[in-house]
Protein backbone atom coordinates (compact mmCIF):
# COMPACT_ATOMS: atom_id res chain seq x y z
CA UNK A 1 0.00 0.00 0.00
CA UNK A 2 1.34 3.57 -1.16
CA UNK A 3 1.51 6.62 1.71
CA UNK A 4 -0.27 9.22 0.05
CA UNK A 5 -0.46 12.64 1.27
CA UNK A 6 -3.39 14.98 0.60
CA UNK A 7 -1.67 18.50 1.02
CA UNK A 8 -4.44 21.01 1.78
CA UNK A 9 -5.35 22.30 5.17
CA UNK A 10 -9.03 22.33 4.72
CA UNK A 11 -10.75 19.32 6.61
CA UNK A 12 -13.98 19.08 4.47
CA UNK A 13 -11.81 18.70 1.38
CA UNK A 14 -8.98 16.43 3.00
CA UNK A 15 -12.98 14.71 4.53
CA UNK A 16 -14.31 14.64 0.64
CA UNK A 17 -11.43 13.32 -0.74
CA UNK A 18 -10.85 10.19 1.50
CA UNK A 19 -14.49 9.13 1.04
CA UNK A 20 -13.50 9.33 -2.66
CA UNK A 21 -10.32 7.30 -2.65
CA UNK A 22 -11.11 4.99 0.38
CA UNK A 23 -11.78 2.10 -2.30
CA UNK A 24 -8.09 2.49 -4.09
CA UNK A 25 -4.67 0.89 -2.82
CA UNK A 26 -3.60 3.91 -0.68
CA UNK A 27 -3.04 4.79 2.64
CA UNK A 28 -4.09 8.53 2.78
CA UNK A 29 -2.85 10.89 5.06
CA UNK A 30 -3.15 14.63 5.69
CA UNK A 31 -2.13 17.61 8.14
CA UNK A 32 -4.65 16.08 10.49
CA UNK A 33 -2.07 12.99 11.27
CA UNK A 34 0.29 15.61 12.45
CA UNK A 35 2.21 16.04 9.15
CA UNK A 36 3.49 19.48 9.14
CA UNK A 37 3.24 20.88 5.84
CA UNK A 38 5.04 24.20 4.45
CA UNK A 39 2.67 27.03 2.76
CA UNK A 40 2.94 27.50 -0.67
CA UNK A 41 2.34 30.44 -2.49
CA UNK A 42 -0.30 29.56 -5.61
CA UNK A 43 0.92 32.25 -8.17
CA UNK A 44 0.17 30.26 -11.55
CA UNK A 45 -2.15 31.24 -14.09
CA UNK A 46 -3.72 27.93 -14.12
CA UNK A 47 -5.13 25.46 -11.66
CA UNK A 48 -2.71 22.75 -13.64
CA UNK A 49 0.20 25.29 -12.56
CA UNK A 50 -0.57 25.76 -9.73
CA UNK A 51 -1.53 22.16 -8.45
CA UNK A 52 2.04 20.68 -9.96
CA UNK A 53 4.07 23.78 -7.45
CA UNK A 54 1.63 22.62 -4.57
CA UNK A 55 2.54 18.90 -4.96
CA UNK A 56 5.72 19.06 -5.82
CA UNK A 57 6.65 21.47 -3.36
CA UNK A 58 5.65 19.30 -0.67
CA UNK A 59 6.86 16.12 -1.33
CA UNK A 60 10.02 17.46 -1.54
CA UNK A 61 9.82 19.13 2.05
CA UNK A 62 7.68 15.82 3.76
CA UNK A 63 9.72 13.13 1.91
CA UNK A 64 5.84 11.90 0.85
CA UNK A 65 4.54 10.99 -2.08
CA UNK A 66 2.05 13.96 -2.27
CA UNK A 67 -1.52 14.56 -3.94
CA UNK A 68 -2.37 18.43 -3.99
CA UNK A 69 -5.54 20.12 -6.02
CA UNK A 70 -6.35 23.08 -7.56
CA UNK A 71 -9.89 23.57 -7.89
CA UNK A 72 -11.92 26.92 -8.61
CA UNK A 73 -15.14 28.21 -10.11
CA UNK A 74 -15.14 29.54 -13.81
CA UNK A 75 -18.66 31.52 -14.61
CA UNK A 76 -18.85 31.96 -18.32
CA UNK A 77 -20.97 35.65 -18.16
CA UNK A 78 -17.66 36.88 -16.09
CA UNK A 79 -14.64 35.57 -18.40
CA UNK A 80 -14.02 32.78 -15.89
CA UNK A 81 -14.37 34.19 -13.13
CA UNK A 82 -13.29 33.77 -10.08
CA UNK A 83 -11.15 31.06 -11.65
CA UNK A 84 -7.77 30.60 -9.94
CA UNK A 85 -8.75 33.32 -7.13
CA UNK A 86 -11.91 31.27 -6.26
CA UNK A 87 -10.64 31.01 -2.52
CA UNK A 88 -9.62 34.44 -2.39
CA UNK A 89 -12.21 36.35 -4.40
CA UNK A 90 -12.93 39.36 -2.59
CA UNK A 91 -9.44 38.90 -0.79
CA UNK A 92 -6.94 37.01 1.01
CA UNK A 93 -8.40 35.79 4.01
CA UNK A 94 -11.95 35.88 2.77
CA UNK A 95 -14.60 33.86 4.15
CA UNK A 96 -16.65 31.74 1.75
CA UNK A 97 -19.98 34.07 2.50
CA UNK A 98 -17.71 36.86 1.56
CA UNK A 99 -17.09 35.02 -1.64
CA UNK A 100 -20.13 34.33 -2.42
CA UNK A 101 -21.54 37.49 -1.57
CA UNK A 102 -19.32 39.41 -3.89
CA UNK A 103 -19.88 36.35 -6.70
CA UNK A 104 -23.99 37.43 -6.43
CA UNK A 105 -23.58 41.16 -6.65
CA UNK A 106 -21.37 40.48 -9.60
CA UNK A 107 -23.70 38.84 -11.59
CA UNK A 108 -27.02 40.92 -10.59
CA UNK A 109 -29.02 42.01 -13.65
CA UNK A 110 -27.08 39.22 -15.96
CA UNK A 111 -30.07 36.32 -17.08
CA UNK A 112 -26.14 33.91 -18.51
CA UNK A 113 -25.84 32.10 -14.97
CA UNK A 114 -23.48 28.96 -16.47
CA UNK A 115 -20.90 27.61 -14.64
CA UNK A 116 -18.24 25.05 -13.85
CA UNK A 117 -16.31 23.91 -11.50
CA UNK A 118 -12.49 22.47 -12.22
CA UNK A 119 -10.12 20.58 -10.08
CA UNK A 120 -6.87 19.65 -11.26
CA UNK A 121 -5.26 17.27 -8.86
CA UNK A 122 -1.29 16.36 -9.27
CA UNK A 123 0.35 13.60 -7.59
CA UNK A 124 3.66 14.32 -7.11
CA UNK A 125 6.78 12.77 -6.32
CA UNK A 126 10.01 13.69 -3.99
CA UNK A 127 12.26 13.33 -6.81
CA UNK A 128 10.32 15.46 -8.82
CA UNK A 129 8.14 14.09 -10.73
CA UNK A 130 4.48 14.96 -11.21
CA UNK A 131 1.35 13.55 -12.67
CA UNK A 132 -1.62 15.83 -12.86
CA UNK A 133 -5.64 14.87 -13.95
CA UNK A 134 -8.02 17.25 -15.06
CA UNK A 135 -12.50 16.97 -13.76
CA UNK A 136 -15.07 19.51 -14.75
CA UNK A 137 -18.88 19.72 -13.74
CA UNK A 138 -21.21 22.30 -15.37
CA UNK A 139 -23.83 24.11 -12.92
CA UNK A 140 -25.34 27.28 -13.03
CA UNK A 141 -25.41 29.65 -10.09
CA UNK A 142 -28.49 30.69 -8.38
CA UNK A 143 -28.70 33.78 -6.12
CA UNK A 144 -30.42 32.03 -2.81
CA UNK A 145 -28.08 30.20 -1.34
CA UNK A 146 -29.53 26.45 -0.45
CA UNK A 147 -28.11 23.52 1.88
CA UNK A 148 -25.65 23.60 4.04
CA UNK A 149 -23.65 20.75 3.93
CA UNK A 150 -20.93 21.97 1.51
CA UNK A 151 -18.48 24.80 1.71
CA UNK A 152 -17.26 27.06 -1.05
CA UNK A 153 -19.27 28.55 -3.37
CA UNK A 154 -21.62 24.90 -3.22
CA UNK A 155 -24.80 26.17 -1.71
CA UNK A 156 -25.07 28.81 -4.97
CA UNK A 157 -23.76 25.79 -7.50
CA UNK A 158 -27.46 24.20 -8.58
CA UNK A 159 -27.71 21.38 -10.63
CA UNK A 160 -30.72 21.52 -13.30
CA UNK A 161 -30.26 17.46 -13.86
CA UNK A 162 -30.85 17.12 -9.63
CA UNK A 163 -32.52 20.27 -8.94
CA UNK A 164 -30.42 20.53 -6.15
CA UNK A 165 -27.01 22.72 -5.54
CA UNK A 166 -23.95 20.95 -4.11
CA UNK A 167 -24.79 22.07 -0.51
CA UNK A 168 -27.60 20.08 -0.55
CA UNK A 169 -26.70 16.68 -2.25
CA UNK A 170 -22.64 16.23 -0.37
CA UNK A 171 -23.14 12.02 -0.97
CA UNK A 172 -23.64 12.45 -4.47
CA UNK A 173 -21.59 15.55 -4.88
CA UNK A 174 -18.80 12.67 -3.87
CA UNK A 175 -19.34 11.09 -7.11
CA UNK A 176 -19.90 13.48 -9.61
CA UNK A 177 -17.74 16.38 -8.68
CA UNK A 178 -15.12 18.17 -10.69
CA UNK A 179 -12.77 16.52 -7.64
CA UNK A 180 -14.41 13.06 -7.71
CA UNK A 181 -13.81 12.78 -11.53
CA UNK A 182 -10.21 14.24 -10.98
CA UNK A 183 -9.56 11.19 -8.31
CA UNK A 184 -11.29 8.87 -10.82
CA UNK A 185 -8.87 9.68 -13.16
CA UNK A 186 -5.60 9.31 -10.80
CA UNK A 187 -7.23 6.00 -9.64
CA UNK A 188 -8.17 4.51 -12.90
CA UNK A 189 -4.35 5.47 -13.34
CA UNK A 190 -2.91 4.65 -9.85
CA UNK A 191 -1.26 0.94 -11.24
CA UNK A 192 0.51 2.41 -13.86
CA UNK A 193 1.70 5.16 -11.82
CA UNK A 194 3.13 3.07 -9.25
CA UNK A 195 5.51 1.34 -11.87
CA UNK A 196 6.47 4.47 -12.88
CA UNK A 197 7.49 5.56 -8.55
CA UNK A 198 9.04 2.41 -7.88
Amino acid sequence: MLKILLATGNRKKVDEMKVILSDSNLEVFSMNDGIKIPDVEEDGDSFEENSKKKALEIAKATGMVTIADDSGLCVEALDGEPGVYSARYSGENATDLENNKKLIQRLKGIENRKAKFITVITLGTPDGKSFSFKGEIEGVIIDEARGNKGFGYDPHFYLPDYEKTFAEIPEIKNKISHRARALEALKKDINNLLKKLI
